[in-house]
């Protein structure tokens, strides 16, 4: 019978019809409502990214154990708008022996202790991780060949004491120019590590001795020779080195990835982050107020300053200004200050100025 009936009874219009005849559509996502409960996975494995590869991550799982093993991992899709850096610690389900075309699941980032970060430049707010959990940062320098940068070892100190990271500093290529005069500009930096390094005298027992029991990420300019310290430290990491360009005095991008290498010692074991090189590092990301921090010795006299004090040329009573004037910091001082200054003027509103991120 069709739904209208035949019946000239106008009390029963539709006959037989009832609301057992009404047609439900499927859900077209699926039989089952969606839900906001995501499983605990309560038999996740944890371990460290290593690197991060167009969406694939290489996972170390097992770690220091006789199981130690590497496999590949996605994420899931609950993680998608979180960013999974090298260094992180995450928990994996899934296929998770690491056989050849096998894929396991990240399902959760574990508590980061430590985040180094930069942007774009000085104006952009939206940071870039740059790895995770490090509490040591490596700044490669080269003495010639490309020309060393004080502001930029500057940049790189603000943004590991703004990360809680110690920083370790090396100077290569000290077989091509004296390093001293560089050197120089971070002399009152008492406890500031220096190493240094010739084509045919590489500190690698120093330096691997410096890395036992942490994790340290390498950052530098590009054709400093980041890459064959890592290589030095590391036989088996064949990380791609390059020159520098004679006619601009600029090395080129060799190292594209960030990659976490284990480095092996008879006192113990520590990892070494080696990341691409950099021709610049914007700092937006970082708090004003934590800027002279990147200046340890300025910042033992700015506790004289008045409240307030902005550092800059024209403030008043400032005591950085003073000690500079009066030649207490020798001719470094008046540099650093310098570098503070330009960091200020450009990173905190209102006080005029700009200098770039490529600021020599």
């Amino acid at each position: 019978m069709s739904w209208w009936s035949d019946s000239d009874d106008d009390d029963e219009p539709y006959g037989e019809y009832d609301e057992s005849s009404v047609r439900v559509r499927p859900n077209p996502k699926g039989n089952r409502p969606r839900t906001k409960q995501r499983p605990g996975h309560e038999d996740a494995l944890t371990g460290r990214v290593l690197s991060v590869d167009r969406g694939r991550y290489t996972v170390l799982l097992d770690e220091d154990e006789p199981t130690e093993h590497q496999l590949t991992a996605s994420r899931a899709r609950e993680l998608r708008k979180q960013a999974i850096v090298t260094g992180d610690r995450v928990d994996l389900v899934g296929d998770t022996t690491g056989e050849d075309g096998t894929l396991a699941r990240i399902v959760r980032i574990g508590e980061r202790t430590t985040l180094l970060r930069r942007s774009a430049d000085d104006t952009d707010a939206v940071e870039r991780i740059i790895v995770a959990n490090a509490d040591q940062m490596l700044i490669v320098i080269a003495a010639a060949n490309p020309e060393p940068r004080v502001r930029l070892v500057d940049r790189y100190l603000v943004a590991a004491y703004d990360a809680g990271v110690t920083p370790l500093l090396c100077i290569t290529k000290t077989d091509l120019a004296d390093p001293a005069p560089f050197l120089a500009n971070f002399g009152a930096l008492d406890h500031l590590t220096v190493f240094t390094s010739a084509r045919d005298a590489m500190p690698t027992a120093e330096l691997a001795a410096a890395l036992v029991g942490h994790t340290t990420v390498a950052v530098g300019h590009s054709g400093v020779g980041k890459s064959t310290l890592v290589n030095a430290l590391v036989p088996d990491a064949h990380r791609a080195t390059g020159h520098v360009n004679e006619v601009t005095g600029r090395g080129r991008h060799t190292s594209s990835s960030t990659v976490s290498l284990r480095v092996q010692t008879d006192a113990g074991r520590g990892w070494i982050i080696d990341t691409p090189g950099v021709r610049s590092f914007g700092l937006g990301h970082v708090d004003p107020a934590n800027i002279l921090r990147g200046f340890p010795d300025l910042d033992a006299i700015a506790q004289e300053c008045p409240r307030g004090c902005t550092h800059l040329p024209d403030a008043p009573d400032c005591a950085i200004v003073e000690a500079v004037e009066a030649g207490k910091l020798g001719p470094a001082g008046a540099v650093r200050l310098d570098s503070l200054q330009r960091l200020l003027a450009t990173l905190k509103p209102g006080l005029g100025g700009s200098a770039s991120a490529d600021a020599p």
